[in-house]
């Protein structure tokens, strides 16, 4: 049941209101002014408030100002008997939902509850989610190498740095990369990761700039590339040194010029994206080489973050395990199983050469196939080392 908060110092208003919205099963509170209102918000959790603006003590929008501090923030819906077009503007930049003048007409005041509550409910689903995502992308570890990467990481998510994520393959690129989004000003917006390594070379500028219809044979019809699809949002260009230097030049200017041109088109879109790019290979090597451009290098590594190698923490292994052991009894609806510490210092002796990745698939192994409590016979038996 909703909990809806009505604050004004008549009466008679606050009688109605409390009987209008008690018929539609609300739990209805009182109070007489502004000052036993924002207590009373201190004290109890709301969903929605309906509060007068003109009040002895403290008035309506001094009521907001104060809620706008707290960490508890139910939704507003502001009622004078003096309403004007300014006041409502006012109260409604202040964070206000809605605006009612006195005496309230019955189904103006019903759908305003309606729809604040609905706001309200869908800000903390928002909330839930968002929490889920943070630790769904969390970085497990409190190794030295481990601490200094999420110390980077807090830093520059909300600057809008380009960053290069490096490492070899299963240390966890792509997660630094979605924990830089999910703690990015740009969080709401898409998140579109791209594996370059996994795209044929001639159909990588397609993937990414997109393609006007009739552009090459199988082009039957109009399509936006990746670029588009990131609009203020982050693009992802993961293993970014198996990009051919064709795109890579493309790529350069877009982030030079911030826009792009489909293949087969002629027009600059702009695009607003923020770019993180990743790789397990030597991009300064590649340069000397020829096969990766210097001056888009020098683009995309604005900021540097090294992504260390299991061998490098093995003592992240034990919070490592306890976290897949969770997920996999999640994922397959079981009891969690439990690990011997002499099962995990086994673990720890092993060089996971294949990282982060070949550990989750070794305790995956070991959930499906060892007893209820892993041993250090489980582990000789089926893992590979």
């Amino acid at each position: 049941m909703s909990k809806i908060l009505i604050i004004d110092d008549e009466k008679v208003i606050r009688a109605t209101l409390k009987e209008i919205l008690e018929y539609e099963k609300y739990q209805i509170f009182e109070a007489q002014d502004g000052e036993q209102g924002l207590k009373m918000i201190q004290e109890e959790e709301f969903d929605l408030v309906l509060c007068d603006i003109k009040m002895p003590k403290m008035d309506g929008i001094d009521v907001l100002d104060q809620v706008a501090l707290l960490e508890k923030q139910p939704q507003f819906i502001m009622i004078s008997a003096h309403g004007s077009i300014e006041t409502a503007v006012e109260a409604t930049k202040k964070g206000a939902f809605d605006f009612i003048s006195k005496p309230p007409d019955l189904n103006r005041l019903l759908l305003a509850v309606r729809n604040a509550l609905d706001k309200k409910n869908l800000v903390s689903e928002t909330k839930v989610l968002k929490k889920k995502l943070s630790q769904k992308f969390d970085m497990v570890g409190e190794s030295p190498a481990i601490k200094q990467v999420k110390e980077t990481i807090e830093k520059v998510a909300p600057t809008e740095a380009r960053v290069l994520i490096t490492g070899p393959n299963g240390t966890g690129k792509e997660l630094v990369a979605h924990w830089l989004h999910s703690k990015s000003n740009r969080s709401d917006a898409p998140f579109v990761a791209v594996n370059c390594a996994a795209i044929p070379s001639e159909l990588i500028e397609s993937e990414l700039f997109g393609h006007e219809k009739g552009a090459f044979t199988s082009a039957m019809k109009q399509r936006q590339g990746k670029f588009e699809q990131a609009d203020h949002g982050t693009l992802f260009l993961d293993e970014i040194g198996d990009m051919s230097l064709s795109a890579q030049s493309k790529v350069l200017r877009a982030l030079q010029e911030h826009k792009i041109t489909r293949v087969g088109g002629d027009k600059d879109i702009k695009v607003d994206v923020r770019v993180l790019a990743a790789t397990n290979k030597d991009l300064k090597k590649e340069i000397e080489e020829g096969n990766f451009r210097e001056d888009l290098y020098h683009r995309l590594s604005v900021i540097l973050i090294q992504v260390p190698s299991l061998k490098d923490r093995k003592e992240d292994i034990p919070l490592l395990v306890d976290k897949f052991l969770d997920d996999i009894a999640k994922e397959y609806g079981t009891a969690k199983k439990e690990i011997s510490k002499e099962a995990i210092k086994k673990l720890q002796e092993f060089p996971w050469t294949g990282n982060i990745r070949e550990l989750r698939n070794v305790v995956e192994r070991l959930v499906i196939l060892g007893e209820k409590t892993i041993s250090l016979e489980d582990i000789k038996k089926y893992a590979d080392y």
